[in-house]
């Protein structure tokens, strides 16, 4: 169902909107959650995290101090069904941002279980708390690109595509996907409450320092001197900033409260066709930008993961009128600059609201 074309007021997000919201926010500690809430913060909103302690060492939540913007900060994981419904009663937010799960496809390989708990089961337990909780008027549920039965075809994926899923975390995002459409029907059409999915492609930025990421791996060996090997340097991945798929999910979540059940679907955040590139070629920017750091081909065997990976976010741009802001090249400049001002001691959360800042002054990438 088309949401109509809007005003060029929609092209960016309602400055008073977020203004006193209370937000709800899973996976908070996390690199993409932990932006987020900073952005949130910037905007007027009541930030209310939910989350395992950060995963690495140094991180994001630290770095940034994220803490410090909070109205409240809740380590807690989504496994524990009553704790996190009583954390999100305690909160009464307006709007639920659910960004917390098992992010990593090799390490879904090695934890199968714990993947398909948290991504699976941690999304029946939010939302089945959703339902309990009368302040909650919108949900966007976060899960990811790799959600489609990946056929290695030319175009992008299509929010109406095949779901499934080779690795268990893709997989498991699919079922994401299946159980919030199902949660949709079931309960949420009828009480009023807004829920969607938001499916982004391969992020980077600063603050990033999860294992198996291809851009903290580069920037860790640059740091130490090492050449950094790459299993996959022909795999092409639609690379965007970490802030172009937030902004999509803030004004996705905006839409649902303001228009309700017809924004109620799934929607891809992708950058332009041209940022869908080789993994290769990405670290060829990374290595301009960081003169001395090298890079080489890895042999061997490897688990699977696609080799072809584009979205087709028209969807998106022609309904919410959201546009990529930044092209591959600025995001990799302002993934290294950032990462240099942390090197150099500088103020993080200040840089990042900063970077924030420039994000939303910035015009549209065109299509």
């Amino acid at each position: 169902m088309g949401l109509g074309q809007g005003t060029l007021e929609s092209l960016a997000m309602s400055q008073g909107f977020w203004r006193g919201k209370s937000v709800f926010v899973t996976g908070h500690t996390g690199f993409k959650g932990g932006w987020l809430a900073l952005w949130l913060s910037t905007l007027g909103a009541r930030v209310h995290g939910y989350a395992l302690q950060a995963a690495t060492e140094p991180n994001l939540f630290e770095v940034a101090d994220i803490a410090g913007v909070l109205s409240s900060h809740t380590l807690g994981d989504v496994r524990d069904a009553g704790h996190l419904s009583r954390s999100l009663h305690r909160a009464q937010p307006d709007i639920v941002l659910h960004l917390a799960a098992q992010p990593l496809v090799r390490y879904s390989y090695r934890q199968p279980v714990e993947t398909y708990a948290t991504n699976v089961m941690g999304t029946v337990h939010l939302l089945d708390a959703v339902r309990s909780c009368e302040s909650v008027r919108a949900v966007v549920n976060v899960t990811t690109d790799k959600c489609y039965v990946i056929k290695e075809w030319a175009w992008g994926y299509r929010e109406s595509d095949q779901l499934g899923g080779h690795d268990p975390y893709a997989s498991s995002k699919a079922c994401s996907e299946l159980i919030t459409a199902s949660f949709r029907d079931s309960y949420f059409a009828a009480s009023g409450v807004a829920v969607a999915t938001a499916r982004a492609g391969n992020v980077i930025g600063g603050g990033d320092w999860s294992g198996d990421r291809i851009v903290p791996d580069f920037l860790r060996a640059a740091d130490s001197g090492r050449v950094l090997e790459v299993r996959s340097p022909a795999a092409i991945r639609p690379w965007q900033h970490v802030l172009e798929p937030l902004g999509g999910y803030l004004m996705l979540a905006e839409r649902l409260h303001s228009a309700g059940q017809p924004a109620a679907q799934a929607w891809n955040f992708g950058p332009v066709d041209d940022d869908a590139r080789p993994v290769g070629e990405l670290l060829d920017m990374l290595s301009a930008a960081l003169p001395g750091a090298r890079w080489r081909a890895q042999g061997g065997d490897h688990p699977h993961e696609a080799a072809y990976l584009k979205l087709d976010s028209s969807k998106a741009r022609s309904e919410l009128r959201w546009r990529p802001r930044w092209d591959l090249a600025h995001a990799v400049a302002r993934t290294v600059e950032w990462h240099s001002a942390w090197r150099g001691g500088e103020d993080m959360q200040a840089y990042s609201r900063e970077q924030i800042a420039e994000h939303q002054g910035r015009m549209p990438v065109a299509a």
